[in-house]
């Protein structure tokens, strides 16, 4: 193969739909571990800590950090990097194995889409705010944190983060080795910085900022909303994972560094909302750290927000590209990209609603995905023990094992909305209104369990029994590997 040839399909591996090789894989343990830290300690990592501290003080918000990031990113992983990282194909390409070829079309421009740009203009904000930060604080301006200024600097912000998504993986990874540290360091600066101007003793006897009434549910709501926060990293981490080199790579390296990354930035954001009443980042850090140093540290974090919208934008694209059908995949990735970036640009407009809507958003959305991982836990890991006939994924819509009825799963899409019916019933973020289970055992992992129970039931009784869907496939690597094993004894 010439290095023409080799150069196309390696572009296709990474920025299409063909499956990446062994030696094309970009990420060991300790790179992918780096690169969910610096995915995690972003600024939204200090709002999510913030705005926990509305609802709990410091004891029960790290309780609560601990135990929604713990949850979430168990149900973030089971519906994610565990398979695209055995098949090395992009993650809506393989979840046409369980939604449809039209399925997946319809949950990427529906959900995934409206989901992301969500996230990657809140992430411009912040740059923005940042921004206003260190010119209101370092040169006397009086800009307003929701104002014009705001919204230009997020959409320049996001304008660099295009320039680097547009280059693929690979930079995002470069990136990602000096980001993660430099966000480290500037973490544990700022927890040193915290604690010069308060104590232990003060943080923890520090009441809750905008609570409820009933503490048990203010903890559950805690709780709740950072569930919602970690399965917000499935349609990244989905796709990042068939880019590491080992399943133990793809798992615990997510986990690892997303929980690390999200429980030192969150706590650090707790405190500080805390110790100096206000729940937004870009508010308390400069009189955290004092003119110079705050400055620096605001000023770094907002440029680490830009690799997470490049790192975060790229297998949403990706999404998007696959899911398009033959229109968009002719669309160059540079130019794809740009299209993508330009929703988020559109939303950052609105500075205002974005940032006040943040906790609905967060949580809503969780419940959402909570719901399709059930789906796709339930069908991966028991229906098809992780087998997937690969040719299959590649045929027309509505033909072939997984065609379905025209290209959708009914019984997934049947599920994700029992799912979702679930986590309304027991939790409600538009109105807050609760029913009594959901203080002992939150909204999403019961909408995990009915969406894959309901999964289970329906997709036996519309496919599986008459042997449609694909769920009765052989396991093409175990077969490769018994055969290795032959040939080896009989020399």
């Amino acid at each position: 193969m010439n290095k023409s040839v080799e150069s196309q399909v390696e572009v296709e591996s990474t920025l299409g739909s063909l499956p990446v090789t062994e030696n094309e894989r970009l990420w060991g343990f300790w790179d992918f571990t780096w690169l969910n830290v610096s995915l995690a300690i972003a600024t939204w990592a200090f709002l999510i800590g913030g705005a926990t501290a509305l609802m709990v003080g410091f004891t029960e918000g790290v309780a609560a950090l601990l135990i929604g990031n713990t949850i979430g990113g168990a149900i973030m992983l089971l519906g994610g990097p565990i398979m695209t990282q055995r098949y090395g194909i992009e993650h809506f390409t393989l979840l046409r194995s369980v939604l449809g070829k039209v399925g997946v079309g319809i949950m990427v421009f529906v959900v995934v889409l409206l989901v992301g740009v969500g996230w990657h203009s809140i992430l411009g904000l912040m740059v923005g705010r940042a921004f206003v930060q260190v010119s209101n604080q370092a040169f006397g301006t009086s800009h307003d944190l929701n104002g014009a200024v705001v919204s230009a600097v997020a959409i320049l912000s996001l304008f660099v983060a295009w320039m680097v998504v547009s280059r693929g993986p690979k930079l995002i990874g470069r990136l990602n080795r000096f980001i993660a540290p430099g966000l480290v360091i500037i973490t544990v600066l700022m927890i040193v910085m915290l604690f010069s101007h308060t104590t232990l003793e003060q943080l923890s006897a520090a009441p809750a900022l905008a609570p409820f009434e009933d503490p048990r549910l203010n903890f559950a709501m805690a709780i709740e909303f950072n569930v919602g926060a970690a399965i917000a990293w499935w349609q990244t981490i989905g796709s990042f994972g068939r880019l590491t080199k080992t399943p133990r790579t793809s798992i615990w390296g997510a986990y690892i560094g997303l929980l690390f990354g999200s429980m030192i930035a969150g706590t650090v954001g707790l405190a500080a909302a805390l110790a100096l009443g206000e729940a937004d980042p870009p508010a308390w850090m400069v009189p955290l750290g004092g003119p110079v140093i705050g400055v620096l540290v605001l000023a770094f974090v907002a440029f680490a927000n830009i690799t997470s919208v490049a790192s975060a934008a790229y297998p949403t694209v990706l999404a998007l590209k696959q899911a398009g059908g033959r229109a968009l995949e002719r669309i160059r990735w540079p130019v794809i990209t740009g299209a993508y970036i330009l929703l988020t640009m559109i939303l950052a407009l609105f500075p205002a609603l974005m940032v006040e809507k943040f906790q609905l958003f967060v949580t809503l959305s969780g419940g959402v995905l909570a719901s399709v991982c059930g789906v796709i836990a339930a069908d991966y890991l028991v229906l098809r023990r992780q087998v997937i006939e690969i040719p299959e994924l590649f045929r027309p819509a509505g033909r072939g094992a997984y065609g379905f009825h025209g290209g959708v799963n009914l019984g997934a899409l049947l599920a994700m909305i029992a799912g979702i019916f679930v986590f309304m019933y027991l939790y409600n973020p538009i109105t807050l209104a609760t029913r009594e289970p959901f203080a002992a055992v939150t909204a999403s992992v019961p909408a995990v369990l009915v969406a894959g129970l309901v999964h289970l039931v329906a997709a036996h009784l519309l496919y599986r029994r008459r042997g449609l869907g694909g769920y009765r496939a052989k396991d093409m690597f175990a077969i490769a590997a018994a055969d290795k094993k032959n040939e080896g004894a009989n020399i």
